[in-house]
């Protein structure tokens, strides 16, 4: 059987992608990949903040497209830049066992961080300029867009003394270790990622035969985790204009979540998985 995958064009969606790719080939032994490029809005315009351009909406409309029209049959995203809602007829069918959660701070050799008005950090996210900015008040933020080849780029040209990045983006890329910078990593306790960071899912038509291939790769884990964290942003109508946290694990049948619609107020507790979303409701109303 052939299976067509769109992806975005930048290493990282690629990285991503193949491996997909891998665990359906490694499952479905006489499956065949054809990987089909898509150029998103939000890879064409680099000089302004999401928020500007229409949200996470950017990122996957056109693969959307893609998967409505039979160009693709599935599509692989981040998780962390699904928007709200998907497309009528489309849903979320696969998730691979999650990476690294955390944010990390990169700065180059033996330049770390200082609380000092003239440390420039970059990042676009509102979310991690609230996070850096309640540990380091002092630090001036630049906005930053584009792949991760090009943030680093201009941190080693000088554009930034510092950049935030996702851990698992790095080691999918296998820019985690460098001669030429130094990487701190934040716990989420002190930093909670975006919601479902670190997650790859696999987007396709309800009801087709690669949507039930898909499940049957599917990481119970970090399914649930995402179907759990996805549900913070949604209760508090959340897309880019907000800086909302959200982490959880699930373990020994229950399931662990901390949330922040501020970076400020953090709120925590547990329940059965079954209960999962009645958590997230439950944490949301403390906000």
């Amino acid at each position: 059987m052939k299976i067509k995958i769109g992806t975005r064009k930048s290493k990282l969606a690629l990285a991503q992608t193949e491996m997909f790719a891998k665990a359906l080939q490694n499952r479905f032994k006489n499956t065949e990949i054809e990987i089909v490029h898509i150029s998103t809005k939000g890879d064409k315009i680099l000089d302004k903040p999401l928020a500007m351009i229409g949200g996470k909406g950017v990122f996957i409309s056109e693969l959307e497209n893609a998967l409505l029209s039979g160009e693709a049959d599935m599509a692989v995203h981040s998780a962390k830049d699904l928007p709200l809602e998907l497309a009528d007829g489309l849903e979320i069918s696969s998730a691979l066992q999650r990476g690294n959660y955390r944010d990390v701070l990169v700065a180059r050799k033996n330049n770390p961080i200082q609380n000092r008005e003239d440390f420039i950090v970059g990042t676009g996210s509102l979310r991690r300029q609230s996070f850096i900015k309640k540990i380091y008040p002092l630090v001036c933020i630049k906005d930053i867009r584009g792949n991760v080849d090009t943030r680093l780029g201009k941190l080693m040209n000088g554009d930034y003394d510092g950049i935030i990045l996702a851990a698992a983006g790095l080691e999918r890329l296998s820019l985690y270790n460098s001669a030429d910078y130094d990487i701190m990593p934040f716990e989420y306790k002190d930093f909670l990622p975006a919601p479902c960071q670190a997650i790859i899912v696999a987007e396709s038509r309800k009801g087709s035969a690669v949507s039930q291939m898909l499940r049957e790769i599917s990481h119970r884990e970090t399914m649930l985790e995402f179907e759990t964290e996805r549900q913070i942003p949604k209760l508090l109508n959340a897309d880019c204009g907000m800086p909302v946290g959200a982490y959880s694990k699930v373990q020994d049948g229950r399931i662990e979540l901390m949330i922040s619609a501020d970076c400020q107020n953090i709120v925590f507790d547990s329940a059965d998985i079954k209960d999962r979303f009645n958590l997230a409701k439950r944490l949301v109303s403390k906000l």
